[in-house]
């Protein structure tokens, strides 16, 4: 990846911040992208000379051709493209406002497609490239308080599908990503029922893998040349593979986990 260039979205933190020290250190010049700023130049810096700080708000569709013609005219090309950004949700559908659904939907699989959709068509007149698309296991899988999140990310999965399968023979290539549990922000930055922040993190997450670790299995499937890539241990792991091999068991399973949780409510109610 020496010399390539890569653009990044949700570059602030997490598996975007980790996929760019990574790519760094594989030589590639970067492009970050995100709202916090302040967080962008910390990872600029941890990433050293090549990087470019992108700015911008990723539900801004009408501005987004125009942030990726600069975004591809800085150095006349764009070798990769991350599709990171995005939030999650911790409610239950039957108590979740529409415009969560709204707002996660927007950010996280419209923006993406938006930005694809502004940078494809340079990419494949270049000869091609490579597109990383995070989804989720819940993208693969529809589980308990993620509703929202998982429509945004099934919705992510299909539409980099179709795009490697009109293109794949163009010389693009696209990688689905579908993480588990990894220790980022995600949980404590997810939406409530009502909209509001969350503000605290799950276990499972604190406890997840690395985000750099993640990175290197994501960085090692782009050199493989692989389509789709589960980066999750145990249960989540199962959780996919039960997607498409026995779907009843899984969807047994789902029920399950949700009629524990209501019967542990209703234990610390007494």
């Amino acid at each position: 990846m020496q010399d390539q260039i890569w653009w990044i979205t949700g570059a602030s933190s997490g598996i975007g911040a980790a996929l760019a020290r990574a790519l760094a250190a594989r030589g590639a010049k970067l492009i970050l992208s995100g709202r916090n700023v302040a967080a962008l130049e910390a990872v600029a810096a941890d990433c050293g000379a090549g990087t470019m700080i992108l700015p911008f708000e990723a539900t801004d569709y009408e501005a987004i051709p125009a942030i990726a013609e600069q975004a591809w005219d800085w150095c006349g090309r764009i070798d990769g493209l991350v599709n990171n950004a995005g939030i999650s949700q911790r409610s239950l559908a039957i108590e979740t406002d529409f415009s969560v659904y709204q707002q996660i939907i927007a950010v996280d699989l419209l923006a993406p497609i938006a930005l694809t959709q502004a940078l494809l068509p340079r990419m494949v007149a270049a000869g091609g490239g490579q597109i990383v698309a995070i989804s989720s296991v819940a993208g693969i899988a529809g589980v308990p308080l993620r509703s929202a999140y998982s429509a945004a990310k099934h919705g992510l999965i299909g539409y980099h599908d179709s795009v490697r399968s009109e293109n794949e023979h163009l010389g693009l290539k696209v990688l689905v990503v579908a993480p588990g549990s990894i220790a980022t922000n995600i949980s404590r930055n997810a939406l409530n029922a009502d909209g509001s922040v969350r503000g605290e993190s799950d276990a499972a997450i604190e406890n997840g893998l690395s985000p750099d670790d993640a990175a290197a299995q994501m960085l090692a499937a782009v050199d493989a040349g692989t389509r789709e890539l589960v980066v999750a241990g145990g249960i989540e792991t199962a959780i996919a593979q039960l997607r498409r091999s026995n779907p009843d068991a899984l969807f047994d399973q789902m029920s399950a986990m949700v009629q524990a949780g209501y019967a542990q409510q209703m234990k610390a109610t007494r």
